[in-house]
């Protein structure tokens, strides 16, 4: 009987761990942007932020093994600020 368990245990532990793979922030945003573009969405934004960031917008994913999400907000992007760069006379 210990050794059906301990086969059982040594089968189950790769799956589990392929299961829980890392996918990189990049290849996941690319995916929902896809989904979300079939679904007829024109003007959105995907932002990559740390966990423990607060954003405005709805938590559509995480990826880089959870220590980073996907905030997902409808409507038009919004404007970056200027860089100090491009404010200097």
């Amino acid at each position: 009987m210990k050794l059906w368990v301990g086969v059982a245990v040594a089968l189950l532990v790769p799956v589990c761990a392929h299961a829980q793979a890392a996918k990189s922030c990049e290849e996941l945003k690319s995916e929902i942007a896809r989904k979300i573009e079939a679904n007829g969405v024109k003007s959105y934004t995907l932002e990559i932020v740390a966990k423990d960031k607060d954003e405005e917008g709805k938590v559509v994913g995480t990826c880089d093994g959870g220590t980073k999400k996907l905030v997902y907000r409808r409507g038009a992007p919004t404007s970056q600020p200027a860089s100090a760069e491009a404010t200097k006379p």
